[in-house]
């Protein structure tokens, strides 16, 4: 009887190769490794090599070039563009790591896909469950809420039930001692540029400058262009006062950059789009916990309004730099509800 092997994403990093030790032990299994144009690939392969190697498995490139760029790098830029805050790795796991990559992996003839990501799935009320990693200092559920159901329903997170510093000890046990210090950058993209670079760069015009107005309409200054600037920044904006400024909005159309006090970043509702729900929507009233950002600590809200394709959402506290573009995840204790893009709030008008 010929067993299916599962496929697991491999980038030479310390917790790819301890989903390759924990899996193999009982399941024939394959290495898989993006190509998407980061810094340093060939390297990485290299390294990736020599671990497979001393691990006694296959490993196989897949070029995702082309759509990386097509689908992740326009929607960076893009977004950038428009004055919002992205989030590249959300919008990757969505349509590329767990996209294309998975279906390549499927197609090569692995059942399903594994990865190191500190989260877990299991099947709850017959459909699939994304739930915290049990390291708190190391979940990364919200960065897989834009998974679709049967997205989940075809990976495996061998890492969820494990906390980092087993992570190391079990590599360390087989023999690989030199990971610690290694931990890879989130925007793999990024590694060698700046935000402002990459995106002058891509885009191939320059950074305008503009006005700087606060909440009210009051013109205070120059920025040196909107690239330089996100939701919540004080450093950089050149702007002395008493009390600091913060950056509140950045309004693109006009080439504006609006900046407020410290009381003026609070907001106590938050409307999100594209929502991707992975239980049934919950009803108006229901009590739920939201991250606004991956740094974010839960906190405590209640929908306000909720469809298939949108919810609102008040806080039980005021809530500071709520940045339209990034992502609001919901969980429920350890599961999470769903995800969608927070938009941007009805814009304040000058007084008369």
């Amino acid at each position: 009887m010929t067993v299916t092997p599962i496929g697991i994403a491999m980038s030479g990093g310390v917790d790819s190769t301890a989903c390759a030790l924990l899996l193999r032990r009982d399941h024939p299994v394959r290495g898989f490794i993006m190509d998407i144009g980061q810094p340093g690939f060939d390297e990485q392969r290299q390294r990736l090599g020599r671990l497979a190697e001393a691990l006694d498995i296959e490993v196989q490139v897949i070029d995702l070039k082309s759509q990386f760029a097509a689908i992740v790098l326009d929607y960076f830029s893009s977004t950038y563009g428009a004055g919002l805050t992205p989030n590249p790795c959300m919008v990757c796991n969505h349509t590329i790591k767990f996209g294309l990559f998975r279906q390549q992996i499927a197609a090569a003839g692995c059942a399903s896909m594994a990865t190191g990501h500190y989260a877990r799935s299991e099947f709850r009320d017959g459909r699939p469950a994304l739930l915290r990693g049990i390291d708190p200092d190391k979940d990364q559920s919200y960065f897989l809420a834009r998974l679709r159901p049967q997205q989940l329903g075809a990976v495996l997170f061998p890492l969820g039930a494990m906390r980092k510093e087993e992570t190391y000890r079990l590599v360390e046990e087989h023999g690989f001692t030199d990971f610690r210090g290694r931990e890879s950058q989130d925007v793999c993209f990024l590694q060698e540029t700046s935000i402002a670079a990459h995106l002058a760069a891509r885009a191939g015009d320059e950074q305008r400058p503009g006005p700087i107005v606060s909440v009210d309409g009051t013109h205070l200054g120059e920025h040196r262009g909107l690239l330089h600037y996100t939701i919540g920044q004080r450093r950089g904006i050149g702007l002395p006062d008493s009390t600091p400024w913060y950056v509140t909005t950045i309004d693109a159309a006009a080439n504006t950059l609006v900046v407020g006090k410290e009381h003026d970043l609070l907001q106590e509702s938050v409307h999100a789009g594209q929502v991707n729900w992975l239980i049934e929507p919950p009803s108006p009233g229901t009590e739920v916990e939201v991250q606004i950002r991956s740094t974010h600590r839960p906190v405590t809200a209640r929908l306000i309004a909720s469809t298939a394709d949108s919810f609102v959402l008040r806080f039980d506290r005021p809530q500071r730099a709520v940045a339209p573009g990034q992502f609001a995840v919901l969980y429920r204790g350890d599961q999470v509800l769903g995800s969608g893009e927070i938009l941007a709030p009805p814009r304040r008008t000058a007084p008369s």
